[in-house]
């Protein structure tokens, strides 16, 4: 089983940024995660934002390209988001997701464990 917290979320201006964290309890060793961020905005579609497998490779959504960055900390069990040059679109709920079958993709279905969710509110 693996167990997601995230953390992170505030609200900010446009162009300010935040670092979303996402630690994961695991009775599996965390570097066989793949893992990705996702986000949900009210009335939208979840949207995968950003993918990271388990050997390091990463897929980010256009709509984050140049402004995104996805790690993680293998020795504390944390994934993180670094945003930066938020817009007022980038406000949504954003998830992190696992999975022991090497997807970093954002097909939702191949993620089997997911976090709660932290509020990232971008303002104008």
């Amino acid at each position: 089983q693996v167990q997601l917290v995230e953390s992170g979320g505030d609200s900010v201006q446009a162009g300010g940024s935040l670092r979303l964290s996402c630690t994961a309890v695991s009775t599996h060793t965390y570097s066989s995660l793949s893992m990705g961020w996702f986000r949900q905005a009210p009335g939208k579609e979840r949207e995968g934002v950003a993918g990271l497998g388990s050997f390091g490779s990463r897929k980010y959504a256009d709509s984050v390209k140049g402004r995104f960055t996805i790690s993680k900390d293998v020795a504390e069990n944390t994934l993180y988001l670094q945003m930066n040059s938020l817009k007022p679109e980038d406000t949504a709920m954003y998830c992190c997701a696992a999975n022991l079958g090497g997807f970093y993709g954002f097909n939702t279905s191949t993620y089997s464990f997911w976090g709660q969710g932290t509020q990232v509110t971008v303002s104008s």
